[in-house]
């Protein structure tokens, strides 16, 4: 199972089941729309609170999910998720509304392909039959706690990403359960935290690039492939910054990745006209565009088998404050339709 130094092998192959991929009014405009299967027209969701309403869009991708495949909560083995706010408390109230054993994850934006790769591990060491996994985050709450209060009004520099709200689920069950063509997870590589010195949040795309890169070398290694065997190599939020910087690195390391081969979910969600800065952040923007838009194009035969490396800044206000440097980190998880 363990392959080279970080890699794991899915003999079984689990199968992605049904997904649940719901959204915001800012989102709705998104040039990924029609990946959606909900929206809300405010940002409240008929909560209080911003923290509130990011609980409610996990709870509806869950319900998504688990009615496509006409499951219950209880046949569900593991809830396997996270988010960015302090205690991951969106989670865990989302899992104490749906009672499903939660393996609460925290690697900032990087927690849906964590959440995947953790989940096809389990359920290829027989330790579970169908295990819900997925990602939230919510851009006024993001705001809150990690940049400039959207009331506040503050200017942001144009490395600045935009938090998407969003949440996105995956059902993933054993290999066996299924016989008919799935998206499966056939491998997964756990990254190392890097920190190349950067300080600057509103920067997080060029923070994180050197991790994306290194995890997806050490895939490539690993594995004994180049990155022709995938037909996309898509990163989490490294935005129109991070992914420079990531190009750069990969020619320097001698890795022939094609320009159109390396996309970016960060870049991939919103539409040219919304003004979203550097491009989309937040760990539910991975976890629509994966679960939402790249299985879409993979059903629809545009995709045979892509690498998808979620990446994280695993900073926090008091870290900041304290003028640390930016820790970084990104999990690689593979997909191939069959």
């Amino acid at each position: 199972m363990l392959v080279g130094s970080q890699t794991w092998v899915f003999n079984d192959k689990p199968a992605i089941l049904s997904t649940g991929v719901i959204g915001g009014p800012f989102e709705k405009q998104s040039r990924i729309a029609n990946a959606f299967d909900k929206f809300y027209d405010d940002l409240w969701m008929g909560k209080d609170s911003y923290e509130k309403a990011q609980t409610v869009l996990l709870e509806d991708a869950v319900d998504t999910a688990l009615r496509k495949k006409a499951l219950k909560e209880e046949e569900i083995q593991f809830f396997l998720a996270g988010d960015l706010i302090n205690q991951i408390t969106p989670t865990n109230f989302a899992a104490r509304t749906n009672q499903i054993p939660l393996l609460g994850l925290f690697s900032a934006c990087a927690i849906s392909t964590q959440g995947l790769a953790l989940a096809a591990m389990i359920l290829n060491s027989r330790g579970a039959e169908y295990i819900l996994t997925g990602a939230s985050s919510h851009n006024a709450s993001a705001e809150r706690q990690f940049r400039y209060p959207t009331e506040y009004g503050g200017q942001k520099p144009p490395t600045a990403q935009w938090t998407v709200t969003g949440a996105g689920v995956a059902l993933v069950g054993s290999g066996n359960l299924v016989d008919t063509p799935h998206p499966r997870i056939t491998s997964a590589t756990i990254g190392k935290v890097i920190d190349m010195g950067l300080t600057d949040p509103f920067n997080m795309g060029g923070a994180m690039a050197p991790a994306a890169v290194d995890t997806i070398q050490r895939h490539l290694v690993d594995l004994g492939v180049d990155p022709s065997h995938y037909d996309l190599i898509v990163t989490g939020d490294l935005a129109e910054v991070g992914r420079k910087a990531a190009l750069a690195l990969f020619d320097q390391k001698g890795i022939a990745i094609q320009d159109q081969q390396f996309q970016d979910c960060g870049l991939m969600v919103y539409a040219k006209d919304q003004e979203v800065f550097a491009g989309g952040s937040g760990p539910g923007c991975s976890a629509v565009v994966m679960y939402g838009h790249l299985l879409n194009e993979m059903k629809a035969g545009k995709y045979k088998r892509i690498l998808v490396a979620a990446t994280g800044s695993l900073l926090s206000p008091l870290s900041v404050q304290q003028k640390e440097s930016i820790p970084c980190i990104a999990h690689a998880v593979a997909i191939e339709y069959s």
